[in-house]
């Protein structure tokens, strides 16, 4: 009878291998605060945000994220203290209307598609729950009550991008516009500034966001509107330039004196 003997397989060593730390995962970026800022001065009107760390380093930067707790507290005095609230404030513009430069805030979480406006920081819309993150909101400006959209657009990724129109146009559009229609002028007396604006199209006369009595007058070259700011007798003048592209030259005097268009 055979003998069968029991196979036994060799002895493996393990190969020898450098050990190289793991690999460190990396992080999508979409921890910290949700939100940017970007202020416009009168720009094309778009805003374009990627969120995450460097979105929230923006808000760091310019007083927009949550203050840690004994940082300070609410109504201190910081000239931040109104940005501080608005943890999800991705834009925010400027309008030169009639009655005065108006703020439009504008805030949104994407996370839960809340949507908050501020005009001249007072709150129009919130909505705190929404389930669609694009669209648009739409809410009115200033004494005419001009009406605004604030259009909410995907661009890729965790990108959005912001724009304001004003009357159906967009912000850049508007003001282009706008300085064909109106002449403003800013000045100081007595050491109070004052924004005086000329409505072409109706000869309304607005100063510091109120609508001023005016008095027409026929001269010899032209006319006057007449009105006052204080004890300071004012006066637009009105007389053509004799070139067809040009129009109509409007003029500001106020005590017998040439006050020089602003540009804004």
């Amino acid at each position: 009878m055979q003998r069968c003997e029991p196979r036994v397989s060799p002895l493996r060593y393990p190969r020898h291998t450098e050990q190289r730390p793991p690999a460190k995962r990396k992080k999508s970026g979409r921890t910290g605060v949700e939100g940017g800022l970007r202020a416009l001065r009168a720009g094309s009107g778009a805003v374009t945000v990627t969120y995450g760390r460097r979105a929230a380093a923006i808000l760091r930067r310019r007083g927009g994220a949550p203050r840690e707790a004994g940082a300070g507290q609410a109504g201190s005095g910081s000239r931040y203290s109104h940005l501080e609230k608005m943890t999800d404030l991705v834009a925010v513009w400027e309008v030169a209307l009639s009655d005065g430069v108006h703020k439009i805030e504008f805030e949104h979480g994407t996370t839960s598609g809340k949507r908050v406006v501020y005009v001249d920081g007072k709150e129009e819309i919130r909505k705190d729950w929404m389930f669609k993150l694009v669209g648009k909101e739409t809410f009115t400006v200033g004494a005419s009550k001009t009406r605004a959209t604030i259009n909410i657009d995907a661009v890729s990724g965790f990108a959005y991008e912001y724009t304001l129109e004003i009357d159906g146009k967009s912000l850049k559009k508007y003001m282009e516009n706008r300085s064909k229609t109106t002449n403003t002028w800013i000045l100081s007396l007595g050491g109070t500034d004052y924004r005086v604006v000329l409505e072409k199209d109706t000869m309304d006369v607005w100063c510091n966001g109120k609508k001023m009595e005016t008095a027409g007058e026929f001269v010899e070259d032209g006319t006057e509107t007449h009105f006052s700011v204080g004890d300071h007798s004012c006066y637009i003048k009105a007389v053509s330039s004799g070139k067809r592209k040009e129009g109509i030259i409007h003029t500001l005097i106020v005590d017998d004196r040439e006050i020089p268009e602003a540009v804004e």
